[in-house]
């Protein structure tokens, strides 16, 4: 914006062009009035531009600040007339005129022409002096952080020859804030003015530092050390000084080039330096100070020589600091480490350097962690450095603890503390498990420190030790802020104009997405093109990918720099960003976008290390070697841990992560047996611990290596072939191959001449894989013996006993030679499988086939035979029919045309058994149809792998299977399984006791399991129930299915008549995955929903789907009963009747009409109506009983009619109608003692004959049934029903002048209701328990119960033969808590034998219960059997 200033000037005096002088204005006035003049009157050729204001060659930037010169770049020749050529020809010019023409005119012109340059010459001097004045105020008010910077050698000191007694200086020019202090060093040693008056001279004036050297001698020829530091930091330049005898044989201005030892030409002396006192290797802990010192001695010792002495840890040199203080005594150097922090841990060596050479010492200091100030937290981080910083950000890394307290550390904080503060803020705040993090919000200009702690479940660890200060500012400000600004340093900056105000920035260039974690997102990329813009900051935007919706992420205050982190990211989504530019003119256009990318880890933790073999070193330490993790990006180091056999407590070896895979465990406690663990760590966390190693004993090595961690030797060499100059050996494997795989052998021959063997010779310096190889460059015709040695990670082992002696000559048998290799897998208790390689001599055709020779281990040569009569063309052969538990050798020998060859080496003995734990290869598919051939070993060790076959041979082509292994188990996985793919598949598990199986997959077998791959690639999800419909409250109509399994993945689409359906206000779904009950509610059914509705599941590729056709009537009767149901709900907001108004007759022949009502309340009105008219008003009536009822005594045919009950209040009104027209003529009801029938006449006299009827038959009249009439009411009563007393009554009446006849039908319905209810009020009953017969043997016991009911409680009787019997000894009887009756008879005895009932009755009803009892005798009954 036009007019503004720079941000640090905004609280202090700035200027504009009021800042000048009154001398100055005065002198410009003067210069500009005659610079006018002079252009209005001129009449020469001379350019105009002559009489420009010249431009000033100072650089500033936005804000003021002088930065360098500036170089103008021309625009047209027009513009720079104005130059010394011509003012020396306008010079000339003037002379000449002046001595041809003297007119007052000329003279005026030469006049105003000085005096124009005179004015401007001068303004620009007090120009230059205010602006350098104004800026060096500036920098003093500016904030002292934003200006600090480690020291920098402009000039450095140059190296000088001299002659004696002359004087050399050397001199630098250095820059840095605050000012730095300077020593001068003569080999490494201070130099004291003091102690040396008058020698040297130290000065130090404007940044410029110099040493004088007075009177030179041959001591002074050294090496010169200038070392400037602030609290910024150190830094060291060199020179060498040579001072020259005068004498003619030393001619070279310089030393030669240094040798290790060796005499040096230039000054005939050969320096022999030895290191003894040395420091050995050291333990300390974090925060303790430690010293390391060796007494150094250099012979001859020369007086004031100074060797160089130089310090390194892990081969990096290290300069003075305040961590680390380096002195040297004169014949001592020391090293002290202040403040231990884990950083210090490492391999330290001194290296003392002289003009003849040089000599190293190097021992190893371990730091171990500060006692943790809460109890299991972890240990400090480490190694904590600031990476590209910017104005605004800085990125933090640092290197993960190998202490993690016992519970995993969840992650990291980070601090930052201001420089000259002593208050440190937390960055974050939750826990970042990535070891870097980008720091945001930073103060342009001033400058940080940084700090990291490690959180687990415990507490929080000790802070790390403290980042190098860096300053939060733009990467070119930071490397223009380290150089003096001009005018002093000669910086030159080409510029065209200044910055350019009201111009809108372009995009953004090269914008990308630089790292991406879980946590944030880190985007960087370059300014816009154009130059000259004025202060042009970002703003950055996000889009989830898929979508068009841009969001502006720092909405509030744009950022400064080119580099932007993201937080608060959704991880496992995508995202795009763009960046747009702004100024005070406004907001550009957005950069490019972006390609999506997705929030999460781009970095995987490493994988474990494996194959951690340790070996014997001394008393006190073993050296580890390991296997390198496979895989691992950006690897940081290994942590190793060691722990005490059986104490089950780790302890870090190493505190500080190692490179290498090899390192070298310390302070162990000498006969202790220790085994070890290793991990990896990177920026994303640590890998899982390695398999634990071996137990080594620390003792140490006699020998080298542990016991049995090289391999054993070879044996049984043989010869495969000879020509005339080389012979093939071939050997077995080692019985025992050591601490870890074999990696190759070693094969050494010697001659044997008349029996006397010579020096053994390498044959191969390179280690071979395979147990075969051609030794050449032999002598034909010669005697060799062989001997072969093999290696793994421990070392060579000892060489075999040498091989017996071998001919060198030339083979030229017609037949193969020996097959070699022999292998035995898959060892059953009947079968095993052979495996061997062809015979490297073919003879005199090539080979095409083999024979397979087997004989019991210990029979005599005569026992060998043949295992197959015709020669098999593979390399392998299964035998079958073994006998189990028996011993077998076994020997292969080729044919070719010739005929059949030399016979292999004969295998080791093997027993045909089955090993416990032995498992097959099982073929299994998979729910997503993969066909994976499984196998399972239970004999692992850590070193174990599965190694699988295809024909008992290497697969060689891996896209037809996708190998899988996890814990003990491996998979082999068909991708596309085809014929191709039918063979033999073998598995073999190496570091096994020969764990091997194999299957053979067949055309038939294959074709099989595809068609059960298609069945499980697209499957049926099952369902319990279809789709079904059902109403519910409200008339809400419920579609529905259960499926009857799926998982949490499962989906439904719900569809009516090819659309797809959505929830909202009319369909509501709804999908419980734990039950697999499916459903959808409509809240009613309108004529549009007349059609199919289906339900489509999905749940990984299974499928299934269910429709419900709803058309026509069928859609019309749920339509309507819907409604009903809806019209059902409404009214029951409201007073409603429960139960319809019914009647039921008493047992005094009274009516009673009642009904059940529900949701009344004290203003609710019931009023009775027959046939219209009202009949009561019962609007007292306590609706607490919830039953309104209306007793029409002695019921007669007046009272015939239409009933009906109105219920109303505020909230509606319910009716209720009842027509007693028919069943006021015949009834039927219960009573106490049974069913009643019964029916009304007009009227009754004595005169009047009745006659009832059953089964057209005159009913016999009994106690059980018995008629009557009471008033207008006749009645036929049944005592105690049964389903006998159902079928057709009639009833007849006779007054002598005609007759009426009326029937009813007690059954059915009528039968079951009136008996029902006579049930309910109590009858006896006898409910289970009882046999119809019982068959017992005589002597045994019986005992038998049923359940009793009723209410009141019934009498119970048991009787025998229709005769009552009581209870006694032999025959038992109860009645239990009025529900159980019991039955026993201890004994059983022919007597017993007959019919009994148990008879219970109450005054509701009697029923009875019958079984038979029939006693047998023991005898009869086996007669029976028989």
């Amino acid at each position: 914006m036009a007019g503004s200033i720079p941000f640090y000037q905004k609280n202090h005096r700035h200027y504009d062009r009021d800042y000048r002088s009154k001398e100055t204005e005065s002198k410009l006035s003067q210069y500009q009035t005659s610079s006018r003049y002079s252009a209005g009157g001129r009449t020469s050729s001379t350019s105009s531009t002559t009489s420009r204001i010249k431009p000033t060659y100072l650089a500033v930037d936005k804000e003021n600040q002088i930065i360098g010169y500036v170089v103008p770049i021309f625009r047209g020749s027009l513009e720079f007339s104005d130059t010394e050529e011509t003012r020396v020809r306008d010079t000339a010019a003037y002379m000449a005129r002046r001595d041809l023409f003297t007119s007052g005119l000329e003279m005026e012109r030469s006049e105003q022409t000085s005096r124009r340059e005179a004015i401007r010459e001068s303004a620009e001097r007090i120009s230059l002096n205010k602006r350098i004045y104004e800026h060096g105020e500036h920098f003093k008010c500016m904030n002292e952080d934003s200006l600090m910077h480690a020291p920098e050698f402009v000039i450095k000191p140059r190296s000088h020859t001299v002659w004696e007694k002359q004087c050399v200086r050397l001199h630098c020019t250095l820059t840095g804030w605050p000012d730095p202090r300077v020593v001068w060093y003569k080999n490494n040693v201070p130099i004291e003015t003091l102690s040396n008056a008058g020698k040297y001279k130290l000065e130090s004036r404007y940044s410029v530092h110099s040493l004088e050297i007075n009177r030179c001698d041959f001591d002074d020829t050294a090496q010169y050390r200038v070392s400037a530091m602030n609290s910024k930091g150190e830094l060291s330049a060199f020179a060498s000084v040579v001072v020259k005898r005068f004498r003619g044989e030393l001619d070279e201005s310089l030393p030669s080039p240094r040798r290790k030892y060796g005499p040096v030409s230039e000054y005939g002396i050969n320096f022999q330096t030895h290191i003894v006192d040395k420091f050995g290797v050291s333990f300390g802990r974090e925060g303790e100070t430690m010293s390391l010192g060796c007494t150094v001695i250099i012979y001859p010792a020369l007086h004031r020589y100074q060797p160089e002495i130089q310090w390194y840890r892990d081969d990096v040199l290290l300069s003075p600091s305040k961590w680390n203080h380096m002195s040297w005594s004169g014949d001592r150097a020391t090293l002290t480490l202040t403040h231990l922090n884990k950083e210090d841990e490492g391999l330290y060596t001194l290296r003392v350097t002289t003009k003849s050479g040089y000599e190293t010492y190097s021992a190893y200091v371990f730091v171990r962690d500060a006692e943790a100030e809460v109890e299991s937290a972890p240990g400090a981080p480490l190694d904590v450095r600031c990476l590209d910083a910017n104005k605004d950000y800085i990125i933090v890394t640092w290197k993960q603890p190998a202490v993690d307290g016992g519970d995993a550390i969840l992650g990291y904080f980070v601090d930052r503390c201001e420089v000259g503060t002593t208050h440190w803020f937390q960055c974050n705040d939750t826990p970042v498990k990535f070891a870097r993090f980008p720091v945001t919000g930073l103060v342009e200009g001033r400058s940080y420190m940084f700090r990291v702690r490690a959180v687990n479940q415990s507490g929080m660890s000790r802070p790390s030790r403290v980042s190098e200060p860096v300053a939060a500012m733009d990467p070119a400000d930071r490397a223009r802020m380290r150089g003096t600004s001009a005018p002093w340093t000669g910086q030159i900056i080409v510029t065209e104009e200044e910055p350019a105000e009201g111009i809108v920035p372009g995009r953004p260039l090269e914008l990308q997405v630089t790292e991406a974690t879980k946590n944030y997102v880190v985007l960087s990329w370059n300014p816009p093109g154009e130059k000259g813009l004025e202060g042009v900051m970002y703003y950055v935007e996000k889009c989830v990918s898929g979508t068009d919706s841009w969001q502006r992420v720092n909405t509030e205050i744009p950022v400064k720099s080119p580099r932007f982190a993201l937080f608060d990211l959704a991880e496992g989504k995508s995202y795009s960003f763009r960046v747009r530019c702004c100024n005070s003119a406004g907001v550009g256009e957005p950069s490019d976008p972006t390609e999506a990318t997705t929030v999460g880890d781009k970095l995987d933790i490493p994988s474990a290390p494996s194959k951690v073999v340790p070996t014997r070193n001394t008393d006190t330490s073993v050296v580890v070697s390991w296997e390198a993790s496979k895989e691992a990006k950006e690897l940081v180091g290994y942590y190793i841990e060691g722990s005490i056999v059986d104490s089950n407590v780790w302890e870090p070896c190493n505190n500080k992560p190692v490179n290498a895979t090899r390192f070298i465990c310390h302070g162990l406690r000498t006969g202790e047996k220790y085994i070890f663990r290793v991990r990896a760590v990177n920026a994303a966390g640590l890998s899982q611990f390695s398999p634990e190693s071996e137990p080594v004993e620390v003792k140490a090595a006699i020998g080298g290596g542990i016991p049995h961690a090289s391999p054993a030797p070879p044996y049984g060499i043989t010869v495969l072939e000879c020509v005339c100059d080389s012979m093939v050996l071939a050997w077995k494997q080692p019985s025992f191959i050591g601490g870890a795989d074999i990696t190759g052998y070693f094969v050494d021959y010697r001659e044997v001449i008349d029996g006397v063997a010579g020096k053994w010779h390498e044959a191969n310096i390179r280690a071979i894989s395979d147990r075969a190889y051609r030794v050449c460059d032999l002598k034909e015709n010669k005697k060799y013996q062989f001997q072969v040695r093999a290696a793994n990670m421990a070392g060579v082992g000892i060489p075999s006993l040498a091989s017996d002696t071998f001919l060198c000559e030339e083979w030229t048998i017609a037949v193969p030679g020996p097959p070699h290799d022999l292998q035995i897998r898959e060892v059953r208790s009947d079968s095993l499988v052979l495996l061997w390689k062809p015979p490297v001599y073919q003879g005199r055709d090539p080979v095409n086939g083999f024979y397979i020779d087997i004989k019991e281990a210990g029979a005599p040569e005569e026992a060998w035979r043949g295992v197959n009569t015709k020669a098999t063309e593979k390399a392998f052969i299964k035998m079958e029919n073994l006998k189990a538990g028996e011993t077998f050798v076994f020997r292969v020998r080729a044919q070719n045309k010739a005929g059949v060859g030399q016979t292999s080496a004969v295998t080791e003995p093997v027993v045909a058994l089955t090993k416990a734990g032995t498992k097959d290869i099982v073929v299994d598919v998979d729910d997503n149809g993969n066909i994976s051939m499984n196998f399972e070993c239970c004999d692992m060790t850590p070193d174990s792998k599965f190694v699988w076959s295809k024909n008992y041979e290497d697969i060689t082509d891996p896209s037809r299977l996708t190998l899988e292994t996890k814990g003990n188990k491996s998979k082999a996985v068909f991708n596309t399984p085809e014929e191709e793919d039918v063979g033999i598949y073998s598995c073999l598990v190496t570091h096994t006791d020969g764990a091997s199986s194999s299957y053979t997959l067949s055309e038939e077998g294959l074709k099989r399991l595809l068609e059960v791959s298609h069945d499980h690639k697209f499957p049926i999800i099952p369902l319990k129930s279809a789709l079904a419909v059902e109403l519910l409250e409200k008339g809400k109509v419920r579609f529905w299915l259960q499926a009857d399994k799926m998982s949490a993945n499962g989906k439904v689409d719900y569809i009516f008549n090819d659309n797809a359906l959505s929830p909202g206000d009319k369909y509501k779904m709804n999908f419980d995955k734990n039950t697999g009950v499916i459903e959808m509610i409509m809240d009613s059914l309108t004529p549009a929903d007349e059609g199919t509705f289906t339900f489509q599941l999905q749940d990984g590729k299974a499928t299934n789907q269910s429709s419900l056709v709803l058309i026509g009537d069928v859609f019309k009767e749920l339509q309507k009963e819907s409604e009903f149901q809806m019209k059902e709900w409404v009214r029951k907001q409201g007073p409603h009747f429960i139960e319809y108004l019914g009647y039921e007759v008493t047992q005094e022949c009274c009516v009673i009409l009642k009904c059940k009502v529900g949701n009344m309340k004290k203003e609710t009105s019931a009023l009775w109506y027959k046939d219209g008219h009202q009949i009561k008003a019962d609007e007292s009536l306590g609706f607490t009983e919830g039953v309104l009822k209306l007793e029409i005594a002695q019921i007669s045919k007046k009272d015939s009619g239409v009933y009906e009950v109105v219920l109303k209040d505020d909230r509606g009104k319910d009716t209720s109608k009842l027509n007693l027209t028919d069943q006021v003529n015949k009834l039927i009801t219960s009573t106490d003692e049974g069913i009643r029938l019964y029916t009304f006449v007009n009227y009754y006299n004595d005169l009047l004959q009745v006659t009832w009827h059953y089964k057209d038959s005159a009913v016999s009249f009994s106690d059980r049934i018995k008629s009557g009439v009471v008033g207008e009411q006749l009645w036929l009563q049944i005592t105690e029903p049964t389903e006998k007393d159902t079928g057709k009554y009639a009833i007849e009446f006779n007054d002598g002048k005609g007759g009426l006849r009326r029937t009813v039908e007690l059954s059915g319905q009528a039968f079951d209701d009136a008996f029902l209810t006579l049930f309910l009020s109590g009858r006896a009953r006898v409910a289970g328990g009882l046999p119809d017969v019982v068959t017992i043997q005589e002597g045994k016991a019986l005992n038998l119960t049923c359940n009793i009911s009723g209410d009141p409680l019934p009498e119970v009787t048991w009787l025998k033969n229709d005769r009552e019997i009581t209870s006694d000894d032999h025959c038992i009887l109860k009645f239990a808590s009025g529900k159980f009756a019991s039955f026993t008879i201890t004994a059983v005895n022919s007597s017993d034998s007959g019919k009994y009932s148990i008879l219970v009755k109450n005054k509701y009803g009697t029923e009875s219960g019958d079984f038979t009892v029939s006693a047998f005798i023991a005898d009869e009954a086996g007669g029976k059997k028989k």
